[in-house]
């Protein structure tokens, strides 16, 4: 403004490259510096606008994607390197803040859901990349063999998941493919389908019926709250509300 660039009939003839010049860099490098006079360079930048992050519950579970040991514990703020030790893929959120003695809120971090032997999965589509993708099958087989085992085979972990199916719990899994499981380590095996969304987890939502317009059902048998949720919020054992809910006639049990 203050030069009359764009008011200045022959500074105003530059207007046309210029505009050429920052689209095709911007476009080209997510940078541009363009130098327009003596006194007056342009520097623009595109910056990558980030999702915000997924909500985390305190009953999720907190997983490692990558190897604990390749983390530098001295680049990290003091409560991660509180938690760190306490991240084992099996702890839930509410669990490591009360172990680790830090505030829930500064625990919620990257989790998978929480792992019970008698949890329900089944597959998704995406379980097909399993065998069409090589990187997934060797990241895969990386990550589900047991320590000190041999590698598993890629036969035996596709088979595993197809035989996770509504209504057949980790733990008849377990039993079921006992030969096929002796490579495999089926707790990580179940995160890593988790991950990469190759098995979505069937959960229990139990629903509170009633025609008593004076009584209300509980707030956490609405058919939006999950087992596991109820169980962490409540303290209860996966048992003890199967037990609770199994002798009130008004409470049905939904899966999804």
């Amino acid at each position: 403004m203050e030069s009359g660039f764009i008011s200045n009939e022959e500074s105003k003839q530059k207007l046309l490259p210029i505009m050429s010049t920052l689209l095709e860099e911007l476009n080209a490098t997510g940078a541009c510096t363009l130098p327009i006079d003596e006194s007056n360079t342009i520097n623009l930048k595109l910056i990558e606008q980030s999702r915000d992050p997924l909500t985390v519950q305190e009953y999720n579970v907190p997983v490692f994607t990558q190897c604990k040991d390749h983390f530098i514990k001295s680049q990290w703020d003091l409560t991660t390197q509180q938690i760190l030790a306490y991240i084992d893929g099996f702890r839930h959120i509410q669990k490591i803040s009360a172990e680790a003695d830090v505030e829930l809120n500064l625990v919620r971090i990257a989790y998978v859901v929480c792992l019970q032997y008698s949890n329900v999965y089944c597959t998704t589509p995406k379980v097909q990349s399993l065998i069409d993708d090589r990187s997934i099958q060797a990241e895969c087989l990386s990550y589900v063999t047991k320590h000190g085992q041999k590698r598993a085979r890629l036969r035996d972990v596709f088979q595993l998941y197809c035989g996770l199916t509504p209504g057949t719990t980790v733990c008849d899994l377990c039993s079921r493919y006992s030969q096929q499981l002796q490579r495999v380590d089926e707790r990580r095996l179940i995160h890593y389908g988790l991950m990469k969304a190759l098995i979505h987890w069937l959960q229990k939502y139990p629903f509170k019926v009633t025609r008593d317009e004076r009584s209300r059902p509980p707030r956490l048998y609405t058919g939006c709250h999950s087992y596991v949720e109820i169980c962490c919020k409540t303290g209860m054992s996966y048992k003890e509300l199967d037990e609770h809910l199994e002798n009130d006639p008004n409470i049905i049990v939904c899966w999804k």
